[in-house]
């Protein structure tokens, strides 16, 4: 099964398969959302280290080393690489949007300087490259990133990153509000489970964004 036929929802269970992607190296880029030291922190409590162990387990077996390698091919072939990354500007987080100041999980308060902000030393930015910080779930309406894209000419946007129905999915939906044309590289993504990893895939596939695997890109792309 290819990726004209995997992760289909509700919706998309009789749609016609879509067209080949065409992504011209000048007019693409690899968007790398929120792969940060918090998230690949180990708790202290035993039960919620043993309750996020098939994450880490997936990020370190998977998504780390094939992301690295997909930032490393595009670097290459000379394709941008482009790094977001959740951070408050103010040591209060004031400045956080309501989504990341509600209590739970999400209540994420990281000033740019501490280390839990910083992006994991695998999937660092090399020199040059461009980092937009948020405040926001969304890559789009929290930095000026849509702004960026335009000037550089650039139409098609590689997603990868976490979290798969988070950041990432916030990411995918604004971009292709905006009419970019979105590619979301599954193996190169994880959620909190691997349930709901799959469920999102199925969510935001053929009406967001296409979503492939890192081999299916690397052929589409002609990438070693």
């Amino acid at each position: 099964m290819s990726w004209k036929t995997r992760h289909r929802s509700f919706y998309y269970q009789g749609a016609p398969e879509p067209e080949e992607l065409h992504l011209p190296p000048a007019e693409t880029a690899l968007l790398c959302i929120d792969v940060q030291n918090y998230g690949m922190a180990l708790h202290d409590d035993p039960a919620e280290r043993a309750r996020w162990a098939p994450f880490h387990e997936r990020m370190r077996g998977t998504v780390i080393p094939r992301l690295r390698a997909l930032q490393d091919s595009f670097r290459a072939n000379g394709i941008d690489v482009i790094h977001a990354r959740i951070a408050c500007l103010l040591e209060d987080g004031r400045d956080r949007s309501l989504s990341q100041k509600m209590p739970g999980w999400n209540n994420l308060l990281m000033p740019l300087t501490t280390e839990a902000s910083q992006i994991v030393p695998e999937l660092a930015p090399a020199p040059g490259e461009i980092v937009v910080t948020k405040t926001t779930d969304s890559a789009l309406t929290g930095t000026n990133l849509r702004l960026v894209l335009g000037n550089m000419g650039i139409r098609n946007v590689i997603v990868a990153g976490i979290y798969t129905d988070q950041c990432v999915s916030s990411t995918v939906r604004s971009l292709a509000d905006e009419s970019f044309n979105v590619v979301l590289v599954e193996d190169c993504c994880a959620a909190g489970t691997d349930a709901l990893h799959e469920q999102e895939l199925a969510i935001i596939n053929m009406i967001y964004c296409h979503v492939v695997t890192s081999a299916e890109l690397r052929a589409i792309m002609g990438l070693a």
